[in-house]
C-alpha cells in the first residue's frame, strides 16, 4: 500500500548573509534547502548586494527561495534555524552581522501569528532585498493578506540593491 499524500505549499524563504564569503554562504544553505524532508526547491531568485540596516557592517547578499513543502511552518522554522547553526550563525545583536539569515517570508496563503514566527514576513514590504528577488520567482504574486507584490514593489525603490549577475 502506498503512502497518503501530504499536500505541500508554496514557501518562499529570504536568505541573506554579510560575513565569511556571504555568495557562497547563501549556495551552501541552497544546497541545504534542497535537502529538507518533504521539500522541493521550485526556484531560486538571482543575489543581490545592499547596504546593511545598521551602518559600519559589510554589505549583504540576498536571495530568495521558492520552496513547495509539506513541512508545517513551526518545523519549517526549526529546520531553517538548524541550517543557520550548522553555518556558523550566532545570534548576538538584532540586525547584526550573520554568516547566514533564513526567513520565512511567505507560507502558502497562510497568516501567521505565533510568537515564533509572523507570516507575511513583518517588514519585508520595506525591504528592497526581498521584494525584487520576490518578484523575480513570482511577479504577479498576491500576499495572504491581500497586498499586491507590484503595489508593494512601486512603494519600495530599487536604490541601492544591485543585482549580481550569474551568482546562483
Amino acid at each position: 500500500m502506498s503512502e497518503p499524500l501530504v499536500a505541500r505549499e508554496r514557501v518562499y524563504i529570504g536568505l541573506g548573509s554579510n560575513l565569511a564569503d556571504p555568495a557562497e554562504q547563501l549556495r551552501q544553505s541552497l544546497k541545504a534547502l534542497a535537502q529538507l524532508p518533504g521539500s522541493e526547491m521550485t526556484g531560486v531568485s538571482s543575489f543581490y548586494v545592499s547596504d546593511s540596516l545598521l551602518p559600519g557592517q559589510p554589505r549583504f547578499t540576498n536571495a530568495v527561495a521558492a520552496l513547495d513543502t509539506s513541512l508545517s511552518p513551526l518545523a519549517l522554522l526549526d529546520a531553517l534555524q538548524a541550517i543557520e547553526l550548522d553555518q556558523g550563525r550566532e545570534r548576538h545583536e538584532r540586525w547584526g552581522p550573520r554568516t547566514l539569515d533564513l526567513d520565512i517570508l511567505l507560507f502558502g496563503d497562510r497568516v501567521i501569528d505565533e510568537p515564533r514566527l509572523k507570516v507575511p514576513h513583518y517588514h519585508m514590504q520595506a525591504r528592497a532585498f526581498v521584494l525584487y528577488p520576490l518578484a523575480e520567482l513570482d511577479p504577479g504574486l498576491i500576499l495572504a493578506d491581500g497586498r499586491e507584490l507590484n503595489q508593494l514593489l512601486g512603494e519600495c525603490p530599487f536604490a541601492g540593491l544591485e543585482r549580481l549577475p550569474g551568482a546562483a
